[in-house]
């Protein structure tokens, strides 16, 4: 039987996204074959707060990223990365005030006196 894999994040409770994501935590946990103290002591937090997750209890946010780099998971954040991105009209105003010719630069006289003897 294939498992479910597109969540539909939106129409779930809060609770449901919580169950959810301990869920995972559990899964990848198993899958590299860590027992529960092992993820606890590398995320420096108590088996059983581990447990609380896993069990679809709320937890705090440093917690979740405490587990997460303890299951080599914390990539899993790159989705909060906050790219600058640029409208059509900024680019065609930089592009307008773009150099088009290369001017000479003015001669300055030499004011600090050197007179070059």
């Amino acid at each position: 039987m294939m498992e479910k894999t597109n969540t539909d994040w939106v129409a779930m409770s809060d609770k449901a996204i919580i169950g959810t994501i301990g869920a995972y935590i559990r899964h990848q946990r198993l899958e590299q074959n860590k027992t529960q103290a092992q993820v606890a002591e590398d995320a420096g937090i108590n088996r059983w707060t581990l447990s609380q997750i896993e069990n679809g209890e709320s937890i705090t946010l440093a917690t979740l990223i405490q587990i997460l780099r303890a299951l080599d998971l914390i990539h899993l954040l790159n989705i909060f990365t906050i790219e600058e991105t640029i409208s059509p009209i900024e680019y065609a105003k930089l592009k307008e005030k773009k150099k088009k010719r290369a001017r000479p630069k003015p001669k300055t006289n030499d004011s600090n006196g050197d007179l070059g003897w």
